[in-house]
C-alpha cells in the first residue's frame, strides 16, 4: 500500500531532509486503541510528517474533490485516507471516523479544515469536536512549527497532553454545550503548544495566547 511505501520506503530520505525533532509528551504518539490526533495545517507535508513520526497507522480524511480523479482517489484510499464533503455536514464521513475509533484505530484530523495561508492557525471547525464528543477516545494535540519547513531548518513538532471529552463534560457549567467546550479546549491547547515551541525556536509572527488554554 502507498502508506507503507511512504512510511518505510521514503522514510529515511524525508528524515534526512527534514530531521524531525519531537518535543513534549511524545509518549502520547504511542497510545493504543482509538485515538484522535489533531494538528495544525500549513503545509502539504503535514500529513506525511505525522505519518513518519507516529508509530501508529493513522487514518485521515481529506476533501472529496481529491477523489474525483480515479487514480489519485485509489492512491489516497491505499494510504488510509477517506473523503469528506467540507461544504456540508458529511454524516457518512463522520460515521466512518467514529467506526475507525470504535475499532481501535488512530484517526488524524486537521481541525482548521484546510491549510492556513496566513502563517497563523485559523479558527477550528466543529467537526472534530463533534467526533470527539461522540467517543471516549483521547485527543492528542500536535503542533508542527511552520517556520521549520524553511530550507535548511530542522522540522520541529510538539505533542501535548491528552484531552478527554469526559473530563471536559464534567467541568461544564450548566447550559454549556460539550462540542463548543471541546472546540475551545482544543484551540486553547494548540495555541499553547504553538507559543511553547515558537518562543523556543522563533517564528515570523507571534501567536497570541488563546483564552481557555489548557496547559
Amino acid at each position: 500500500m502507498l502508506y507503507y511505501i511512504v512510511k518505510y520506503g521514503l522514510k529515511w530520505l524525508l528524515w534526512l531532509i527534514h530531521r524531525p525533532k519531537i518535543y513534549g509528551k511524545k509518549e502520547n504518539l504511542k497510545l493504543e486503541g482509538g485515538v484522535i490526533f489533531i494538528c495544525n495545517h500549513q503545509n502539504l507535508l503535514d500529513p506525511v510528517m505525522l505519518l513518519l513520526t507516529s508509530p501508529r497507522v493513522i487514518h485521515f480524511m481529506a476533501k472529496k474533490e481529491l477523489f474525483d480523479n480515479k487514480l489519485l482517489g485509489a492512491l489516497m484510499r491505499s494510504a488510509f485516507v477517506f473523503p469528506v464533503n467540507r461544504r456540508t455536514a458529511d454524516i457518512k464521513a463522520l460515521k466512518q471516523a467514529l467506526a475507525l475509533l470504535e475499532e481501535g484505530h488512530a484517526f488524524g484530523i486537521f481541525p482548521e479544515g484546510t491549510r492556513s495561508v496566513t502563517g497563523d492557525m485559523d479558527e477550528f471547525e466543529k467537526g472534530c469536536a463533534f467526533i470527539a464528543a461522540k467517543t471516549s477516545a483521547p485527543i492528542v494535540p500536535i503542533f508542527i512549527s511552520p517556520s521549520s519547513y524553511k530550507f535548511g531548518r530542522r522540522l520541529r513538532l510538539i505533542v501535548g497532553d491528552c484531552i478527554y471529552a469526559s473530563e471536559v463534560k464534567d467541568a461544564l457549567p450548566e447550559g454549556a454545550k460539550l462540542v463548543d467546550a471541546l472546540n475551545e479546549r482544543m484551540e486553547g491547547d494548540m495555541h499553547a503548544l504553538a507559543n511553547e515551541i515558537e518562543k523556543s525556536f522563533g517564528k515570523m509572527t507571534a501567536l497570541p495566547e488563546k483564552a481557555g488554554a489548557g496547559r
